[in-house]
């Protein structure tokens, strides 16, 4: 028999009782903590529990902040339907200032960090005005990431601050960077082998496929992979200090060394870093999204553009081969076994790529072989799909509409649709949280299933052994922070600063 939460302001029979997760808000409510607790276990109703807590004590505003429009909408749908409170309200870059400056009013506020950010800079909303912050999928408050800069003006407030997130990043300087800025004193964790949490974990089967890359691919590869070559021995010759492993990171580092001192290698340095992308893009993704890449590449000009797009034979050699493959209706041997994979497994799936090019293209593919799909993208400038459409595309996929939901990162973070039987990662990423985000898209309510597909001897599997690698070492992150914290617990830590404090 399922007992639910009885609590002030939370709607009875409507919260399922989980003392992990009682447990977890309990902690979160002592001082700034974060919560992390593997995907579909219920970091939101952690956030409820919290929530509820700070209303019953009649303090000042909550707000509650999510990285994209998708999800602000779900967290936004989840209160109203949970919460005995009428004062819910939603704010996203999609209303104007006036309206905003009046809606900042409510007692609980669900909004995308952007336009937090920016009213918070335009003191149109004041960090006094809130009691408690809620940063979901708080991994991201790094760099110039908005959460960042949110996090400024609280430094100096007794806003009581809780992150949630599936797992930490991997690299420790970004994780002390999150606790930094947020002033945490405290990682709340939960594994999925925690023994309050086992009861509710679903199995998630994964499954690698391997495929090989068409004659046509092999023969586009090669040539960029000696236009390539060209622009390494070049390289060498002006006196760069280059090992014999070809890295794209290592060449974007360069780029400020080669900008002030070494300007005769600018050429070659930023040709190298388009065909490398260029490469990448093809042995991902396929011809197509290749082509449309270099067709925005040679747009930009640029140095060395000209060069390598009108001039070096390897290159424009591969331009040609590409473009007879699309003529002939090749894209990648990924298509096919996608096809394959989705008639192997009844029900919903989602299928992750990177670029928004592969989605089109995929959408396509699937649309020629009769599969009913439909796509999720974020929205950049004029293109994109706007919050209204988003939310509208992720319904009509819950709703059953479509079998197949095609999503670049928008759809990685926080998605919740429990009818999905499986995630396909059309390709692989070099990230241990996008790869715990995607994954965590299934599994929710019943066993789920992944399939990672992998190009053979292409970036693909590259990127595979670098996420095993950073997964293993975020599976105990949240330790080593805790004991970092715990550490400093006692001690007059005040003339430090940033990193320097957690060191």
């Amino acid at each position: 028999m399922i007992e639910y939460i009885e609590k002030k302001y939370i709607q009875k029979n409507s919260v399922e009782k989980r003392d992990y997760q009682i447990n977890l808000a309990n902690q979160a409510m002592l001082e700034n903590c974060i919560v992390v607790l593997p995907t579909g276990l219920g970091k939101t109703t952690i956030a409820l529990h919290v929530i509820a807590e700070y209303l019953s004590k009649k303090s000042n505003r909550i707000l509650f902040l999510a990285p994209t429009r998708v999800l602000v909408n779900q967290h936004f749908d989840f209160l109203k339907q949970n919460l005995l409170l009428d004062d819910i309200t939603l704010i996203t870059g999609e209303d104007t200032v006036e309206k905003r400056t009046d809606l900042w009013n409510s007692q609980i506020i669900c909004a995308t960090p952007e336009v937090a950010r920016n009213d918070l800079n335009k003191k149109i909303v004041s960090p006094n005005q809130f009691s408690l912050i809620i940063f979901d999928e708080v991994h991201r408050t790094t760099g110039d990431y908005a959460y960042s800069s949110i996090a400024e003006h609280f430094e100096n407030s007794t806003t009581r601050i809780l992150g949630m997130t599936a797992t930490l990043p991997s690299e420790q300087e970004k994780a002390t960077e999150i606790l930094t800025k947020l002033r945490i004193s405290s990682v709340a964790e939960r594994t999925e082998n925690s023994p309050d949490v086992k009861p509710y974990i679903q199995e998630t089967n994964t499954e690698w496929i391997n495929v090989e890359l068409p004659p046509e691919l092999k023969s586009i590869q090669k040539s960029l992979k000696l236009a390539l070559d060209e622009r390494y021995d070049l390289l060498r010759k002006n006196g760069l200090n280059l090992n014999n492993q070809q890295s794209l990171s290592a060449l974007l580092r360069m780029r400020p060394f080669v900008l002030t001192k070494n300007r005769k290698s600018a050429k070659p340095l930023f040709s190298g870093i388009r065909i490398h992308y260029a490469l990448n893009i093809l042995e991902a993704h396929g011809v197509t999204p290749f082509l449309e890449f270099c067709k925005r590449a040679q747009a930009k000009k640029g140095v060395g553009v000209k060069d390598l797009f009108e001039l070096d034979p390897n290159f424009t050699k591969a331009l040609t081969l590409a473009k007879e493959a699309q003529s002939h209706g090749i894209e990648h041997s990924k298509i096919p076994k996608l096809k394959e994979i989705l008639n192997s497994v009844p029900g919903k799936a989602l299928i992750f790529t990177s670029y928004r090019d592969s989605v089109d293209m995929i959408f396509n593919k699937l649309s020629e072989m009769g599969i009913s799909a439909g796509i999720l993208i974020g929205k950049a400038g004029d293109t994109g799909l706007k919050q209204k459409k988003q939310i509208e595309v992720v319904q009509k996929f819950r709703d059953g509409e479509f079998k197949v939901l095609i999503a670049t990162r928008v759809g990685e973070e926080g998605l919740d649709i429990a009818e999905v039987n499986q995630v396909i990662f059309y390709d692989n990423v070099p990230s241990s949280i996008r790869f715990i985000q995607r994954r965590g898209r299934t599994g929710r309510k019943d066993t789920g299933k992944l399939v990672v597909l992998i190009a053979k001897n292409t970036i693909d599997e590259t990127y595979y052994w670098i996420g095993k690698r950073k997964i293993s070492a975020a599976k105990s992150m949240g330790t080593k922070m805790t004991k970092i914290l715990e550490k400093n617990k006692g001690h007059n830590s005040s003339e430090k600063t940033g990193l320097d404090a957690f060191i």
